[in-house]
Parts: C-alpha cells; sequence; structure tokens
C-alpha cells in the first residue's frame, strides 16, 4: 500500500462497504470515515470516524466528505436523478472516486440507451465522474453471491427453493473480492481512469447455486422451477422484495438467458494478487444465514 490519506466510504454498513471498512483498517491505510443511515450496526475501532446520514442528505454528505482525499461511492438509488448533486459536492473536496458501478452497463452505450434501468442509472452517474475533473476507478461486478441470501427464508422452512429461471448462469462475486480490488484502486497508484469487470471464478445457474448450498449445508436442496407469472406474484407478495424492482429483475433474467454464457475475468486475481473466491467459499462464509 503507497498511500496514507483519509477515505470515506458511503454505504459502509452494506455488505461491500463493510468490507471495505474492515479491508482498508487491515491495510492500516490512513484514517477510514464511513457514512451510514445505521450508525449502531458500523465497524467501530479507533481508525474508523463514523458518521450518520447517506446520499439523500445533502448536509451530512458535505461533512462527511469534508477534508476526504478519496471516496468509495456506492450507488443506492433506483436512479441517478440525485447523481449531480453528489458528485459535484464529492469533488469540492476529494481528489479521486472509486465508483460501484454495475456489471449491467454496456460498454459503447450512452446512458440512455443502455438496455437495463440500472444500467442506465449506474451510466449516467458514471458518465458524470468522468467529466467531473475527478481521478476515478469504476467497478462493474458480476452478480453478486449476496443476492442468493433472498432464498435463506426457503431453505430454513425446507429443502425447495422455488423460482424462475433456474437455468440462467450467473459468475457470482463474493462482496470481500468486490471490496478488496476496491481497496488496490482506493490506496495504490496506477488504477486512474481503469474500468474492472469483476466476475468470480466460474458461472453456475441458479438450479447449481442451490445445489451449491445443500452440498455446504449437508443437505438435499433442490430447485423448484415456477413460472415468470408464479414467481412475479411471490416477489410482490414479498414485503422485502422492493415492488418496483420485480419486473426489472424478471427481465434481467430473461435476457441473462438469452445472452451468451456469461465471460469469466480475472480481473481480481490481476489486480490484487489472489484468485476470485468460489460461491462455494462464499456458501461457507455465511452458512449461518441459512440454517435453521
Amino acid at each position: 500500500m503507497t498511500s496514507r490519506s483519509t477515505i470515506l466510504v458511503t454505504g459502509a454498513t452494506g455488505n461491500v462497504g463493510r468490507q471495505v471498512v474492515s479491508q482498508l483498517v487491515a491495510a492500516r491505510s490512513g484514517t477510514v470515515r464511513t457514512l451510514t443511515r445505521t450508525p449502531a450496526t458500523a465497524v467501530r475501532t479507533g481508525q474508523v470516524d463514523v458518521r450518520q446520514g447517506d446520499l439523500s442528505d445533502p448536509v451530512a454528505l458535505e461533512a462527511a466528505v469534508a477534508g476526504a482525499d478519496a471516496v468509495f461511492l456506492m450507488w443506492p438509488f433506483h436512479s441517478a436523478e440525485p447523481a449531480d448533486a453528489v458528485v459535484d459536492t464529492i469533488k469540492c473536496h476529494a481528489r479521486r472516486v472509486v465508483f460501484l458501478s454495475s456489471g449491467a452497463v454496456q460498454d459503447g452505450l450512452a446512458a440512455e440507451q443502455q438496455h437495463h434501468p440500472v444500467g442506465r442509472s449506474h451510466a449516467r452517474v458514471e458518465r458524470l465522474i468522468e467529466e467531473s475533473g475527478l481521478a476515478w476507478t469504476r467497478l462493474r461486478p458480476s452478480t453478486f453471491a449476496t443476492n442468493t441470501l433472498w432464498w435463506a427464508d426457503q431453505i430454513r422452512a425446507g429443502d425447495v427453493v422455488q423460482g424462475a429461471y433456474g437455468a440462467v448462469p450467473m459468475a457470482l462475486l463474493h462482496e470481500a473480492d468486490i471490496a478488496a480490488v476496491a481497496v488496490r484502486a482506493l490506496v495504490e497508484a496506477g488504477h486512474d481512469r481503469a474500468t474492472y469487470h469483476l466476475t468470480g471464478p466460474e458461472a453456475l445457474t441458479q438450479a447449481e447455486q442451490v445445489r451449491a448450498i445443500g452440498q455446504v449445508l449437508g443437505r438435499p436442496l433442490q430447485w423448484h422451477e415456477l413460472s415468470r407469472q408464479e414467481a412475479r406474484r411471490r416477489l410482490l407478495a414479498d414485503d422485502s422484495f422492493p415492488d418496483a424492482f420485480v419486473d426489472p429483475l424478471l427481465d434481467g433474467y430473461a435476457d441473462m438467458l438469452a445472452a451468451p454464457h456469461p465471460a469469466i475475468t480475472h480481473t481480481v486475481e490481476a489486480v490484487t494478487g489472489t484468485p476470485a473466491r468460489t460461491y462455494r467459499a462464499w456458501v461457507s462464509d455465511h452458512a449461518a444465514d441459512f440454517r435453521m
């Protein structure tokens, strides 16, 4: 590690943000400042300066970014509407930003031409950061392995997981690997204007993911295929799942099923020196979340 500075981590109590904070502390990279809506659950050591707030609170963001040299920016919104104000605030204080973008962003297309709404919003934020004058690195991760925690309630209740598009293959990515790349980009030289496409080391269908969870837990888990309409009704009835994201999710699965097999990258290893973790390793790390 080559830099000791003040680094602001947004979304600091989320899956990736918490890992970024922990890994920055472990790397002894300087002062780590966090911005979170739930400071009581934040990583707390003598090196972490915890601030309450989020990107939708301009006063809290201004106070948190003042004096910071670099920012890890996680975009929590379903649109890019607040992005102008957020990027303007960051560029008034920090020198660089590492942006957790989305694998849904397609190269060669303007933001308004992106096929998926997640890709459209993240592409617009990418463009604003590019135009801001900040030094930047953007991470475009494949599917988060943590998304499979959606099945935890079903797995705790029995040996069958119900869902649509069980044949969709995904190169699932451990949040610790996303964070490891982010930390390198935050504290090392040589990552300016880099776009890092991040994937796990293998592609597994949703049905194979369920079997992998079962193998780690020592249980005979099985996938039960639902029609799109059955899955849609199930998701809309789930109070923990945003209704507005149901159709984009299912549309995304349909697109992934029709698309070529996902390409596997070795970017995690190229940047960090350590191969990306397998999905089974992720399940082992989160086994307690699936146990009855």
